[in-house]
């Protein structure tokens, strides 16, 4: 069987490729139906990595975010035209302590294997995830993204103390957005905040307690744990503002990524008895248990419809080009790509 794979060659520069699929082995193929654009693609694609990255990882595949049908499951697990969620994280072994996500020999979808750019996807049974019938496939095709903030918070529920009374979650962006609703609807006992920078993007968090803009956030607004969405140049800002809200000995989630490096009051860390812990990317046990949520609770993919901020149907690399070119002029919500090839 030949697949099609669209690669990145050099910034701004896709091409095609061919790979054959050899359906005598043990095998699952799926295509692709929709896929969603990250923020790590668009760093590949637009040449913000540094110039040794792109060298290391290119050409390559983008996407690791998609929803997908089943083509071809050699098992029988599946069968032809099962709505699925492939995971993009593939391990090679497996290790009693660390999580297969966090393993150095394993290999990720877009950034050290081929991503889901391609008309098919060659995966196994035990790395997808099925969907019930009538989800909405915009927003499952960003359920990579959501199972990261699951990860996290799954991680946060080991590490942090039992005073979960308020819990404070930094940024207004997409990663803010998912991970504060999962928060409320996971630990709905507790109190939530969030704060951000734009009014505008604050509105959206309709079931938080209280929203704050971070140029007015006062003295008395204290947290008992608080997750950092922020990323990017706003990392730092962020980081020293948690420091400065939360209570001693709670605890801070980083999630958000920074090309640069980033200072961190460690005084104050020392002082309160902070536990700090970073968080990146997921494995297959957190896509089972985000479909698992979200299907005990249907209202929150209705709520995450509104990230869906475009969908762009592609038919040629044009219109890829196209989706990418529309996802980076925008700030806020997902750019999905109908996939028609």
């Amino acid at each position: 069987m030949i697949n099609v794979l669209y690669r990145l060659v050099a910034p701004r520069m896709i091409e095609v490729a061919y790979s054959e699929i050899n359906l005598n082995k043990p095998t699952l193929v799926v295509r692709p139906l929709y896929l969603a654009i990250c923020k790590a693609d668009q760093r590949y694609y637009q040449g913000m990595r540094s110039q040794a990255a792109l060298k290391a990882k290119l050409p390559m595949a983008l996407i690791h975010e998609c929803v997908a049908q089943v083509v071809y499951d050699s098992g029988g697990t599946f069968k032809p035209g099962d709505k699925v969620i492939p995971v993009p994280n593939t391990p090679t072994q497996t290790d009693d302590v660390i999580s297969e996500n966090y393993l150095r020999t394993s290999y990720f979808r877009s950034s050290r294997y081929a991503g889901f750019l391609q008309d098919y996807i060659e995966t196994s049974a035990q790395r997808v995830v099925k969907l019930s019938e009538g989800f909405n496939l915009e927003v499952a095709s960003f359920t990579e993204l959501i199972s990261v903030s699951v990860h996290a918070i799954t991680r946060f529920d080991r590490f942090s103390h039992s005073r979960r009374d308020t819990i404070g979650v930094w940024g207004d962006g997409n990663l803010g957005f998912i991970t504060a609703l999962l928060l409320h609807y996971m630990y709905p006992d507790s109190k939530l905040y969030v704060f951000g920078t734009v009014e505008e993007k604050l509105s959206y968090f309709s079931f938080a307690d209280e929203t704050f803009h971070v140029d007015n956030t006062g003295s008395s607004v204290c947290v008992d744990h608080a997750f950092e969405c922020v990323g990017g140049a706003g990392s730092q800002s962020a980081i020293y503002q948690i420091i400065d809200h939360i209570e001693p000995e709670g605890t801070v989630s980083l999630m958000g990524v920074s090309e640069n490096f980033v200072d961190i009051n460690t005084r104050m860390i020392l002082e309160k008895g902070l536990r700090l812990y970073g968080s990146s990317r997921s494995g297959v046990e957190d896509f089972h248990r985000t479909v698992d949520i979200m299907h005990k609770h249907p209202e929150i993919p209705h709520y995450f419809e509104n990230l869906v901020g475009e969908v762009v149907s592609a038919r040629s690399i044009k219109d890829i080009h196209l989706a990418f070119e529309h996802d980076f002029n925008r700030n806020y919500g997902k750019t999905v790509i109908k996939w028609e090839k």
